[in-house]
Order: structure tokens, then sequence, then C-alpha cells
């Protein structure tokens, strides 16, 4: 038995270490850890906030998900408050968050995630001409596009499309690009990876080829995605919102206004430039890789996925009155609100738990447990819902070697700055995999008897892809192929809803209608003296949800469970594993000192530790300070 440890897992945000322990002779990892090594204190910074401020201080948890943090602050808030935003709001809100996702899973899989999967190294034994006729395949065979309603297609868009290049002349440059890049020592963005390992001799080298110029196209035009957050936000990232609503205010007929005609042509440009992006780059590269690596049988790293997902659903079609009293469960446009246990087993074989809008303020449905965290509750308490949130610092340090630097932590014992969320005292994975196991279910199951428009695409993604990969949906979907797949097909269902919330909005502004906030609970004097709210959303990486306590006007307490949170827990009391954990245990190592799939299981849950560690102290005081990454002196 070999114990491996990658410390830092690189390609991430924030600080992510993982060790496990291979048997060398089957491959087969017996067991695994997941430790977040960062702490930071955002709850300490919301304490006594102006509750009207908090999506401004909490967004910035992560530089990376952004407006998801802004908009579950503001989701929690107006929950508590009992604030109503005007419907131009709330389509203005959708469509800046479905920017955000479609955004977050293409940098992700490009330029976080792709060099798992494809090698600068394995590109230069490409022809290219060869390559320039494999792209033509792969864009007719793994064509998924259209699936949407015809409404929501931009085939009368007076806007070009920006087609991925492809003749022999394209290639051969990015080859010598490539070339010059390799022989000069320096990989630059390339380095730090296995490039040697077997996994990347699965492809031909023109996937190789064809992926890295996709990854330096996506790399120019990414930026041209986040358009709607500059026009209706002010800026990317941390765009601006306000408590009631959106500050931009709107007229077709000053061109000094924020929102105006040319301002509303730019959003309708950069959707038509995002659905190409994601139907005619990321989802074909995406199931061109998967088919090769299903063929191949190489379907592990499901983990928890087989056995129980949560998800909250989102992007409510119309203005809703809470969130707690479940309104906006029952106007969300994705219903994939709740838990499915054994998916792995097929849909007709799993089960399916609701999560309606009480259950989120219930500790028997939601709680943080920290048997294997680096904090302590008091009076011996081990499991607090998030809205009773205390974090009292306990770092123990490693199994092996000293508090600065880490041999092998120690599984039986704490190892994590991050806390364990539990649903019924289970852990869950989620993520774009979960709400598509959730609705899938949920629709396959008759749960669900009229499908939304997006509800009724995602089955259709699902059997398209099922069809294309040649295997049912529970065999491919429960995979680390499965997992980057859903996410590039959440991200063509993004799209389609940024086309969806614009039609919505163009037609209101049409109608005379350009409210675009409801000030009349802005006054404190308004409020109840006390009051509690959630706010939540599944944001690209998963279920995120906020907590808020309001007393005399300010914020009493603040805590949020963030998809990182939920995916890279430690253990439970039960000692369940979490996602990441349960996920490596589930994945075969070929060479155990060059851990590349284990790698490439932890990167597509697109890991954003930033936002996994939250800390609070009820008195306000500075509790510790405490260097937890053993790589720093």
């Amino acid at each position: 038995m070999k114990r491996v440890v990658v410390d830092p897992i690189s390609r991430i945000e924030g600080h992510l270490r993982v060790e496990i322990n291979v048997d060398e002779t089957t491959g087969k990892v017996t067991d695994a850890l997941s430790s977040g090594t960062a702490w930071r204190g955002i709850e300490l910074v919301a304490k006594n906030r102006d509750p009207r401020d908090l999506w401004a201080f909490v967004q910035r948890i992560c530089g990376v998900c952004t407006s998801t943090h802004a908009l579950a602050a503001l989701r929690a808030v107006e929950d508590a408050l009992g604030i109503q935003i005007p419907k131009n709001a709330n389509y203005i809100r959708n469509i800046m968050h479905s920017a955000l996702d479609v955004h977050d899973h293409i940098v992700h899989f490009y330029h976080l995630h792709a060099l798992d999967w494809v090698s600068p190294i394995e590109a230069l034994a490409a022809d290219p001409s060869k390559t320039a006729q494999l792209q033509e395949n792969i864009l007719a065979t793994y064509n998924v596009s259209g699936l949407e309603p015809k409404e929501y297609q931009d085939d009368t868009s007076a806007y070009p499309k920006d087609y991925p290049k492809g003749s022999t002349q394209y290639f051969s440059a990015i080859q010598n690009k490539i070339k010059k890049i390799v022989d000069s020592g320096q990989l630059g963005i390339f380095s730090a990876q296995w490039w040697d390992h077997p996994d990347y001799k699965l492809l031909p080298p023109e996937v190789h080829l064809m992926a890295i110029s996709h990854y330096l196209n996506i790399l120019d035009q990414q930026r041209n995605i986040v358009t709607p957050h500059v026009i209706f936000g002010g800026k990317n990232p941390h765009p601006h919102y306000i408590v009631g609503g959106m500050p931009c205010a709107i007229s077709m007929n000053d061109m000094n206004a924020p929102v105006n005609t040319q301002r509303l042509a730019e959003v309708d440009k950069s959707i038509s430039l995002t659905r190409n992006l994601v139907d005619n780059f990321y989802l074909s590269d995406v199931l061109a890789i998967g088919k090769i690596y299903v063929q191949a049988g190489m379907v592990d790293g499901g983990g928890l996925s087989k056995k129980r997902v949560l998800s909250y659903g989102g992007y409510p079609d119309e203005p809703y009155t809470g969130i707690s009293n479940g309104d906006y469960f029952k106007k969300a446009v994705s219903r994939a609100n709740g838990v499915v246990e054994n998916f792995g087993a097929g849909v007709d074989h799993a089960t399916f738990i609701p999560l309606e809008g009480q259950d989120l303020m219930n500790p028997e449905f939601l709680s943080e447990e920290i048997e294997h965290s680096w904090f302590n509750y008091p009076d011996g308490t081990q499991s607090l819902h998030p809205s009773e949130g205390i974090t009292e610092a306990n770092f123990t340090g490693p199994k092996t070697g000293t508090k600065e630097k880490w041999e092998f932590l120690d599984e039986t014992k704490k190892y994590s700055w991050i806390k364990s969320p539990t649903f019924k005292g289970k852990t869950c994975e989620v993520g774009p995999l979960a709400k598509y196991i959730v609705v899938y279910t949920k629709v396959k199951q008759g749960i669900i008897t009229q499908p939304t428009w997006a509800e009724s695409m995602i089955v259709r993604q699902i059997e398209a892809v099922s069809n294309i990969l040649g295997v049912p949906a529970h065999v491919w979907m429960c995979s680390t192929v499965g997992r980057t797949a859903c996410r590039a097909l959440d991200a063509q269902v993004a799209a389609t809803m940024s086309r969806y919330f614009y039609n919505k909005l163009i037609k209101n502004i049409k109608s005379g209608d350009v409210a675009v906030a409801d000030m009349t609970k802005w006054d404190p004097k308004t409020w109840p003296e006390e009051a509690k709210g959630v706010g939540v959303l599944d944001a690209p990486r998963g279920g995120l949800g906020h907590w808020v306590h309001i007393k005399n006007g300010r914020t009493e307490n603040y805590q949020c469970i963030v998809p990182s949170t939920w995916n890279a827990c430690p253990r439970t009391i039960a000692n369940e594993h979490g996602a990441y954990e349960d996920t490596m245990i589930d994945t075969r190592v070929k060479v155990p000192e060059k851990p590349l799939e284990i790698l490439k299981a932890v990167h597509s849950f697109d890991p954003c530790l930033a936002c996994a560690t939250h800390l609070y102290n009820k008195e306000g005081k500075k509790i510790a300070s405490v260097n937890t990454d053993a790589l720093c002196k």
C-alpha cells in the first residue's frame, strides 16, 4: 500500500491537499482524504453590517464565481424582510446569473480542466490536415444543439457567428507555436503536469491539437460572455446590485442611460456569441473526448453521485414573495430542489426526497458537523444548523510531521478547515451533475408532471448524450466524464436561459414597464425588530445557501454553505466521506507517483476552496492567527 500526497492541487481557486492510499498491484484507491488548508473570516466581516450592504462584502468570498454570492446574499436579506423585486430586476438578475454560469463552466473546462485530458506534447505529433477534417467530423457527429424550444434559438440573429477556425494552415500555425514553447523548455501555461502519463495516449494526436487550439481561442473570447455584467452591473468581476432590485435605470430614449437600446444590443450580441461558443466549441470537444473514454470503459470517478446528490434549482420565472415560504421553488424554471439517492442503480431505482422552503431553516434537514474539522462547537455539540453557526478554532496539526511542515494528515481525527455539511445527517454531492440527476429523476419518475422548457431540455440533452456515448444515463453520468459533460450541458441550458430572460425583458420594457427596484422597504424603520432569511441558488459549482439573522437593523449572524463546502468536506460523524473523497476512492490509478486520474476527478468538480471555509466569532473578536499552509514559512 502506498500513501500519495498531492499538495497543493493546482489550477483551482484556493488551497486544497489530498492524500490517497493506493494498492500498487491493482491501482485501487482504498482510502482518501480531502483537506482545505486555508481559512478566512467573511462572517466576521458581515457581523454588525447594514444588511443592505451585505451583498457587496460577501461576494468578495471569491473572485471567480463573483456575483453568485451577491445574488444569494440579496435573496437572503429580501427573504428576511419580505421584499419582492420588480419583473425587470428578476429578468436582469437571471441574465447575469446565466452569463456567469456559462463563463464559469467554459473557463473551467478549457483553462483549468482541459490539460488533464489533452497535452501540448501529444499535439506535436498531429497532422494539421487530419486535424482540420477531424474538427469538421466532430462538429457534425457531436452536435447536440437545437434541443431548446425554437423561440429561444438564435437562427434570426443579425450578429455573425464565430465558428471554430479549421484550416490546415491554421492548425499548422498553432502547432508551430506549441513547438516553440516546448522546445524552449519554458512551458508557461502548459507547465506542472505529468505529460508522460499513459492517459494522454488514449486520444489521437489530432484531438490534442484541436483542443489546444480551442484553449487559445476561448482564452481570447471568454471575456465577451460576461458583457451583461458590465451593462447591467457596471463591471466584472463583482458587479453592482441593490436590495430590492437592480441599480441600472432603463430608458429607450436617453442614450446616456445605463440601459438603453444600444446597450441592450450589446447584451443580445453577447448571448449569441455565448451560444455559439457552447454549441460549436465546448460541447463538441467534451463529447468527442468523453466518447473515447467511455468506449475504453473509463467510467469511474462517480463516487458519491451514485449514492446521494442535492440541488436547489433556480431561475425564478417571475418575481416571488419569498424563499423560506416556498414561493421561490414554485416559480423556478429549473425545479431541481431536492435530494436523489441511489441513482447509480438506474433512474427507476432512484429515490427522490423533496427539499422545500421551510426545510432550509430546519436543522433536521441541513446542518454542519465538525468531527473531522479544526473547530470546536460549544458544550460538546457536534452539529449546528448554519443559521446558528459558530466557529472556534481547534488546529491540532498533522499525524506526522510538524504544524509548519506536514508529512501525513490523520484521517481518524481532525484534518481540514472545512466543516461537513449534511442533509439529514448524510453527505451529498452538489453541482451540475447533481442538478441533472435530480431533474432527470423527477421527470422520468413522474414527480414533475408538466416539465418547464428547461426541464424538458435537460431530459432531451441526457437522452441525446446517452445515444452518442452508447451507454445508459446512470453509467456515463456517474463518472468523471459525466461530471465534466454535465457542466457543458448545463452551459447550454444557461445560454438558453440568457436568451429566454432577455426576450422577457425586452417584451416587458416594450409594454412600458421600466421599473428596476422596489424601495418601499429600503428604510430600516419599516423592518421588523428581528428577522431571519435564506438565499439559495444553483451556482456554477452547485447548491449555494446563505443564511442571515437581522436584529435591530444590523446583521446579527451570517453563514454560508457553499458548493465546495459540500464537495470538499471531510468525513462525517457517521464516517461518511465527502464527495471529493468518495470520488477518489472510486477512481483507479495507473501510476501512483503520478496520479493524473485523481487530478482529473477532483478537477471535474471545479474546486473553489476560497469559498469553502467560513469563520465567525459571536463576540466579534479575533480568534487566532494560524499559519495553515505547510508550504509557507
